[in-house]
């Protein structure tokens, strides 16, 4: 049987799949590996240990009797850049994005190039610190020029995942244009400060992420993407009315492939961003920490109502209990205008939980409040676009109160949870798809659940 491996390397969870030729999972293995410190005892990715961990599933895979490996593909989260020099050794440990960030350097850097405002529109790239990959080559090479000097190429994970296996260094535009600071989405080009710092020439040349590089015993290696843009393939593939694509998990993400207005720097305020499509074709995107909220609020319900904490999952969605809730205006009724202040904190924050006789009916009113904030964030990538579905993936999909009251916001607009194994492991096999399947994609990858309002 032939099957494509896809490495899927999350922060904590490092995944291995094989793919058929009917993109199934016919074999998988995960592992957490452990993390190391770098030099100012931050932790951060043990670069070794992944290196070792994928060669030695490779070893294993390519001992499978029952399958014949034909390609491999890397997913990976992105913002985290591994600078290699003239030799391929690895010259630094693979600083982690969650560092916090110099403020005088950040400063100085934003007043070279135009200030904060102008720079993060031109590169749709909320002012994040570390989680501006590009902020992090800027940090190395003021704080280590000597040792910045002997870099021959900055690779992002994915990238830098798919050279050891190619020797064959190249960038990835989907690593490239996600909140990096690196590329100006008015030209569609690097921004010109890379040119003036001498950065410009230690990125290689970008490489289309359907396109494969050939190894000597035949297999076809992608060049590898950021798992974000990644997961969004199986969709674009399969869908091409307008939709968005409402990602959940620790970060509620709204993505929308069919908005390609340039960010305005409100919208990158409110937490929107792009991303860009391994087709060249940005995406707008606004994030909401609504998972990480759902979260605290689960637990600080179970200690009150001293339940335990994954109670929410037995409580189904009751249109009296929201009803009740709306008359009795518990509801905050946000004004027509946009108040983004929702998007800051959310309204359950502040609710006294003695109000509520029960847990259901207080994990109903939380539902009603984070669905608000999400209407909020959701609409900002809508925004006169002509969205005609909204597909739910990730952990919210799988909640009826949710995706009840989602569907009821959007009355014009078809509300659907998506289910499907592994979407960006599943977009990074998709991706290279012409250079190792000879058959056509099949149109049932994505399961659907239709949501009446």
């Amino acid at each position: 049987m032939n099957v494509v491996a896809i490495f899927d390397i999350g922060k904590t969870n490092k995944k291995v799949f094989l793919f058929d030729e009917n993109y199934k999972i016919v074999w998988e293995k995960s592992v957490n590996l452990d993390e190391t410190l770098d030099e100012d005892g931050f932790p951060c990715e043990d670069i070794q240990v992944l290196k070792n961990w994928i060669f030695d599933r490779l070893s294993e895979i390519k001992n499978l009797t029952h399958y014949v490996l034909k390609a491999i593909n890397f997913s990976t989260y992105g913002a985290s850049f591994v600078y290699i020099d003239e030799k391929g050794k690895v010259l630094t440990p693979l600083y982690n994005y969650l560092k916090e960030y110099p403020e005088e350097l950040k400063t100085d850097f934003y007043n070279k190039y135009k200030g904060k405002e102008v720079f993060a529109v031109k590169t749709a790239s909320p002012v994040l610190g570390s989680l501006n990959s590009g902020m992090q080559i800027y940090r190395f090479k003021e704080e280590r020029p000597e040792l910045f000097s002997q870099v021959k190429y900055c690779l992002h994970l994915p990238q830098y995942l798919s050279f050891l296996l190619t020797s064959e260094a190249f960038a990835d535009i989907t690593s490239i244009g996600c909140h990096t600071n690196l590329w100006n989405f008015k030209k569609m080009k690097y921004h010109k400060w890379l040119k003036k710092e001498n950065i410009l020439d230690k990125i290689p040349p970008l490489h289309y992420g359907k396109d494969s590089i050939k190894t000597e015993d035949g297999l076809a290696i992608g060049v590898g993407l950021h798992d974000s843009s990644s997961a969004i393939i199986p969709y674009t593939i399969n869908f091409t009315e307008p939709f968005v694509l409402l990602s959940t998990g620790t970060w509620s993400i709204s993505l929308n492939p069919f908005n390609n207005k340039q960010l305005t720097f409100e919208e990158l305020q409110h937490d929107c961003l792009c991303y860009m499509q391994y087709t060249d074709q940005p995406v707008k995107a606004a994030r909401l920490f609504s998972g990480n909220e759902h979260e605290v609020q689960t637990k600080r319900l179970a200690a009150h109502f001293n339940v335990p904490v994954d109670t929410y999952k037995e409580v189904y969605f009751d249109k009296k209990i929201v009803s009740n809730l709306r008359a009795l205006n518990f509801q905050i009724i946000y004004p027509k205008k946009y108040d983004f202040d929702i998007l800051k904190e959310c309204p359950f924050q502040k609710r006294d939980l003695n109000h509520f006789k029960s847990y259901e009916i207080a994990y109903h009113q939380l539902m009603l409040d984070l669905v608000e904030q999400q209407v909020f964030s959701t609409n900002l990538v809508i925004h006169n676009s002509p969205v005609k579905k909204i597909f739910v993936d990730g952990g919210f999909s799988k909640n009826s109160i949710f995706m009840n009251l989602l569907a009821e916001a959007y009355p014009d607009i078809e509300v659907y949870a998506a289910s499907m194994a592994q979407a960006s492991a599943l977009g990074a096999a998709l991706a290279i798809h012409q250079n190792w399947n000879p058959k056509p994609i099949q149109n049932d990858l994505i399961d659907l659940k239709f949501y009446k309002h």
